[in-house]
């Protein structure tokens, strides 16, 4: 899968034809099961090319310019998606989608071919003792002067001279 991150929950999108360039937030609607994110996979649904139709939390991304009426006024988007793209192909879920990448895109049935985007892909960094032990000591101690990390990569919170309550 490379540097790409699957997408979840809570991922932003954006359609080329937005005139005023609004966002909207992904919502998973076609399965219950998969999660992806934190250390415990509990918390994010994973986004599948099974996500169509009206899958936004508002669907819709303002102004359309597909849909003009004349004197710079456009209909009001209504988000319908008819298919996604570039998924990630080795996995099929449950719900029989492949799991959607942070460069997959969607086509609207009344935008064109793959006019929306995907802006925030919905995972939050949360890190955990692994990346603890990749991380090199010199600098994260650097970095964040309240963590005392050692060559085994086992983190110390250090908060000599900062009052407590």
């Amino acid at each position: 899968m490379g540097e790409k991150h699957m997408v979840v929950q809570g991922a932003v999108c954006k359609c080329a034809w937005s005139k005023e360039g609004k966002t909207d937030i992904l919502k998973v609607k076609t399965h219950s099961k998969h999660f992806a994110n934190d250390k415990g996979s509990a918390k994010k649904l994973q986004a599948t090319t099974k996500e169509i139709g009206k899958t936004f939390e508002l669907n819709s991304f303002g102004s359309c310019r597909k849909q003009p009426l004349g004197n710079d006024q456009y209909k009001v988007c209504i988000v319908d998606l008819t298919e996604w793209k570039n998924p990630y192909e080795k996995i099929t879920l449950s719900n029989e989608g492949k799991v959607l990448l942070e460069d997959s895109k969607a086509t609207c049935s009344m935008g064109t071919p793959n006019c929306i985007e995907i802006v925030k892909h919905g995972q939050v960094s949360e890190p955990s003792v692994q990346n603890f032990q990749k991380a090199d000591p010199d600098v994260q101690n650097r970095i964040n002067p309240l963590l005392k990390l050692h060559e085994a990569g086992k983190p110390e919170f250090n908060f000599n001279g900062i009052e407590q309550n």
